[in-house]
């Protein structure tokens, strides 16, 4: 109490408003919102909160640094700096003159779990606490009730800001997750074959592989501290909040004990002589073409197999790794666009809700076709790698099958994206039915605290320029207007002319020396042997 009377005498805090970069108007400093409260601290940190009674007593804290790997890379520190650094903060968690025991104890009494993180272009921390008192004492007349679990967090990340104690002991824990992590990588066939598919597609960039050990073993403590604190200064930091407890007073806790901290908290470790603004991303790297096919075998006594089919994908939010935007190319490319075509396509979320669609209708294609009509895999995923802040990404189609069969559904999958661009394309039904998915996702992940702290990140950050309030109030709106001609023309912004696909098989070999043990082995139920009834 004494330390924070001093803090706010020294450093006093107040409000500001929300600022955005989605053309949506600031909003007030002073007033609740609906369906979330979105301000500015004093000292930069931007905080967004929302109500969520749908999950009782509990609270979800999300706290996003932008940078991640991609600031190693920018800002000059040694390559997995900042990973390395954010699993020793994790594996460490002494504050002040608090041990880590007395921390850990505080968070175990106070059922908080913590989570620390670093991508590709973000550092985020994501705490889980209960929002009720916690840490009571006593019983009957002589009970006494401790803090919330929200106050406790906050506490926590106050000291995190300013406080944090860096520990060899803890660099070294880390060192050893990481260490693990890519030898593991190395004995799966799935883990090696997708790291070796992002290798060709991102050229070699470090940014988006795997971290080896002789990387791992190079960071020194002073490259994690340097790396990780330079990325929490207060006014790079990003803030969300949401659980079942009362607005006011969560904000009234945020203005206590983060308000006072400094502005310029942290402000020795920024890096002189770099551009170390938040929103001054890379993107990912040139796609090299053609396209090329890359075959690995690993020794596994189990046979089986993995295909991938790889190319260029905007990112997240309709960027190319070239800069230019999936709304810009859909509007050039249809001379015919009504004005009400034309408003629709310039709303900030039109990219984001296209590929979202796409995404869900090209994992059904997948599905019936080299599932259900060929029989050629148990397993055919679409994914988007889905980054934020960088332009551009990749778009990633995993299938699972038999050895025998893994070059027919390599085929099966390439034939099936080619049909939706050219011979088959996207249907009413299809995008009806795929509109259905991504709502009714959308409608069930708003009962968790989680999805509304992941929605708000990001709305007030410039690093992220479409990602507004309107992104949330208008996603129904936005998803019901889309049409098949847009869905069509966002197809043809990816790169999925065979020309320009990476493609990869990975296939199991069985270990020199094996030994056929003799034993004959029960004939499995369906379902039960690797790909159920389907295998060949």
């Amino acid at each position: 109490d004494e330390e924070l009377a001093k803090a706010t005498e020294e450093h006093p805090p107040k409000w500001e408003e929300g600022r955005f970069s989605d053309g949506t108007p600031n909003t007030p400093a002073d007033r609740i919102t609906r369906p979330f409260t979105l301000r500015r601290l004093g000292n930069g940190i931007r905080v967004g909160i929302a109500q969520n009674t749908a999950e009782s007593q509990r609270g979800h804290l999300r706290l996003v640094a932008p940078g991640g790997r991609d600031a190693e890379k920018r800002l000059g520190f040694k390559s997995g700096a900042l990973a390395v650094g954010a699993r020793a903060m994790q594996e460490g968690g002494s504050f002040g003159r608090f041990s880590r025991e007395q921390v850990e104890l505080f968070a175990v009494d106070h059922l908080i779990m913590v989570e620390i993180n670093c991508n590709e272009e973000a550092l985020t921390m994501d705490f889980v606490f209960p929002t009720t008192n916690v840490g009571n004492s006593g019983y009957g007349d002589a009970k006494q009730l401790g803090i919330t679990g929200t106050e406790s967090v906050l506490q926590i990340v106050r000291e995190i800001l300013v406080e944090f104690n860096w520990e060899e002991d803890a660099l070294n824990r880390s060192k050893q997750s990481y260490r693990t992590a890519h030898e593991s990588l190395g004995k799966s066939l799935e883990g090696k074959s997708t790291e070796m598919i992002m290798e060709a597609v991102a050229s070699g960039d470090e940014r988006f592989l795997s971290i080896d050990v002789d990387t791992v073993n190079a960071v020194t403590l002073d490259d994690a501290k340097n790396a990780v604190m330079s990325q929490l200064m207060p006014s790079d930091i990003e803030l969300s909040l949401s659980g079942d407890f009362v607005v006011n007073d969560v904000l009234d806790m945020i203005l206590q004990y983060l308000g006072t901290v400094p502005a310029d908290a942290n402000s020795e470790y920024k890096v002189e002589g770099k551009d170390t603004t938040s929103n001054n991303f890379s993107g990912v790297p040139a796609l090299q073409l053609p396209g090329k096919h890359l075959d690995l075998e690993l020794e596994d006594s189990d046979p089986r197999a993995v295909a991938y089919v790889a190319g260029a994908a905007p990112n997240a939010w309709g960027f190319l790794a070239d800069g230019s935007t999936v709304a810009q190319r859909v509007s050039d490319a249809d001379k015919r666009a009504s004005d009400y075509d034309k408003q629709r396509r310039a709303h900030p979320l039109f990219a984001n809700a296209a590929l979202s669609l796409v995404s869900e209708i090209a994992n059904r294609r997948l599905f019936s076709t080299v599932r259900e009509r060929k029989q050629l895999t148990y397993d055919a995923n679409f994914s988007l790698t889905g980054f934020e802040r960088m332009n551009g990404g990749w778009f990633l189609v995993t299938v699972t099958a038999s050895k025998e069969k893994a070059q027919a559904a390599l085929e099966a999958c390439k034939e099936t994206l080619e049909a939706m661009q050219m011979s088959n394309p996207i249907s009413p039904d299809n995008l009806e039915s795929a509109k259905r998915v991504v709502l009714n996702r959308h409608e069930g992940e708003l009962r968790t605290s989680q999805y509304w702290a992941t929605m708000m990140s990001g709305i007030q950050e410039e690093s992220v320029p479409l990602k507004g309030p309107l992104s949330v109030t208008d996603f129904h709106a936005v998803i019901e207007s889309m049409t098949t001609r847009d869905l069509q023309l966002t197809l043809d912004c990816m790169g999925l002319d065979d020309a320009e696909l990476y493609t990869a098989i990975g296939k199991t070999v069985q270990p020199e020396g094996l030994v056929d043990d003799g034993i004959v082995k029960a004939s499995p139920m369906a379902g039960m042997g690797r790909g159920g009834a389907l295998k060949g």
